[in-house]
């Protein structure tokens, strides 16, 4: 891999102002009026990819968003790895909260990255770690030294719930044949704390609305005689905890796996400082599940949070109301062996049964996902871990994520294929918050730590 890296120091600045390029294309999967935009983003991707060096590029419709689906085969007898990631990114809301506009990337250098960061929608999640590999590969077809066969899924709704993506891997297992399947939209510990993440958590995702009167009513003439449709939601909203923040559905926790207290206890080794923690996002206490560290609460168990919640009249000055109706928007994060389907039926009727008279409630169910959990005793595994150690100098520490990325376990199922996720991100990086941003060290960093796991992966599939 000497020629490789060094093609990726020669042309850190070109591969930096790539990226930068890509990131000004607001591709907001969620928003229609973003739609021209999410398609122009697969057009510029197909070609960097194309650029790279691959023989056969296509950008393949689907009923959303297309994927742009890539390959270069060297030769048949050698493992095959796929990589997966997205094109698309979240919405720049609230806007007036970002130091520099959403899509007009700057690179500025901060306490935590001092070689500087790329603040930009999209620079972490999943822009740049997406590119990561399309220029890793660049750089080993430049050098000659792609050590097996490639292929490329790059899809452009991950952020809305990869309706499309499942369609299409069902209709292209053969297309899509790989040994292993490598991921960079996860995070690492530290940039001195090398780690790869062996679990995700599955997600039920579910909108409520809490319906009383049949209109807005004044508070005065009728306050106190009709049920308050945000007083109610509130009162169930609150009830779904009880006072050691345990979820209150029955049966929610039948099928949670419980790790064992030696797992447990490898997990503690992990690095942590909970006053960081605390410091980092401006809260003076942490806050969760009794009977649990924070790191386990972020991992290892189940939540159900409220992510917005509104109704009656929020604009200027006063309207004395009781509004109509009542909303919430509620997320379920998952463990092994929850099912996302059950969890979901599960919170439908008991949200429903709950309810007290005078009110109606309906629930609609987004999307969703399984959990996963890949193993540590794999051969890919074991590249990941020796390629980290190449590039960091130290052996990656396996922990378990609090996020979610459901095609994993779909992957599983559809291609039978276990996926490696190779994150470079980090916490702090502000996801899908305002001023999103990815260091140049995590970028350039994931760069050349790539071909080390596409040599190394090569070499133990031999033995």
């Amino acid at each position: 891999m000497k020629q490789t890296q060094q093609y990726i120091s020669d042309n850190r600045d070109k591969f930096l102002n790539e990226l930068i390029e890509l990131l000004k294309i607001p591709s907001i999967s969620a928003d229609p009026n973003y739609s021209d935009d999410v398609n122009r983003m697969a057009k510029e991707l197909a070609a960097k990819v194309e650029e790279a060096g691959a023989d056969l590029v296509e950008i393949c419709p689907t009923e959303g968003y297309p994927i742009v689906y890539a390959e270069k085969t060297i030769d048949e007898n050698l493992p095959t790895v796929l990589v997966y990631g997205h094109y698309d990114v979240q919405p720049a809301d609230p806007i007036e909260l970002w130091d520099s506009p959403a899509f007009e990337p700057v690179v500025k250098k901060t306490e935590l990255h001092p070689e500087g960061a790329i603040f930009a929608r999209g620079a972490c999640d999943d822009k740049g770690q997406m590119y990561m590999h399309v220029k890793a590969f660049e750089a080993m077809m430049q050098a000659n030294e792609l050590p097996c066969n490639v292929k490329f899924m790059l899809e452009g709704e991950e952020e809305v719930g990869s309706e499309n993506l499942g369609i299409f891997v069902k209709n292209n297992k053969e297309k899509l044949a790989a040994d292993v399947i490598l991921v960079s939209d996860t995070g690492m510990l530290a940039n001195d704390v090398p780690s790869i993440t062996t679990g995700l958590r599955g997600l039920s995702y579910v909108e409520v609305e809490v319906k009383g009167p049949n209109r807005d009513l004044h508070s005065g003439l009728y306050g106190g005689c009709v049920a308050n449709p945000i007083n109610i939601l509130a009162d169930m909203i609150a009830s779904l905890h009880d006072e050691n923040n345990h979820i209150s559905i029955p049966g929610f926790y039948d099928k949670v796996i419980e790790l064992s207290d030696e797992e447990r206890t490898a997990m503690a080794k992990a690095p942590f400082s909970e006053e960081a923690y605390c410091k980092s996002i401006g809260i003076d206490s942490v806050y969760g599940e009794a009977g649990y560290s924070t790191m386990e609460r972020g991992s290892i168990r189940p939540t159900l949070d409220v992510n917005g919640i509104w109704g009656g009249y929020i604009g200027e000055g006063a309207k004395t109301v009781i509004p109509s109706k009542a909303y919430a928007k509620i997320s379920m994060r998952l463990v092994p062996d929850q099912d996302p389907d059950e969890i979901t039926k599960l919170f439908m009727d008991h949200f429903v049964q709950i309810a007290p008279k005078g009110v109606t409630v309906k629930v609609t169910p987004h999307h969703g996902g399984e959990p996963a959990v890949t193993p540590i005793d794999s051969i890919a595994y074991e590249a990941a871990s020796k390629a980290y150690g190449q590039t960091f100098g130290k052996e990656a520490i396996p922990v378990r994520s609090g996020g979610s990325i459901p095609i994993v376990a779909m992957f599983e199922k559809e291609l039978g294929v276990k996926t490696i996720l190779m994150g470079f991100g980090l916490d702090s990086d502000a996801i899908h918050s305002p001023n999103e941003h990815y260091g140049l060290f995590n970028y350039y960093k994931g760069i050349e730590t790539i071909p080390y796991f596409y040599r190394y992966f090569t070499d133990l599939s031999k033995n």
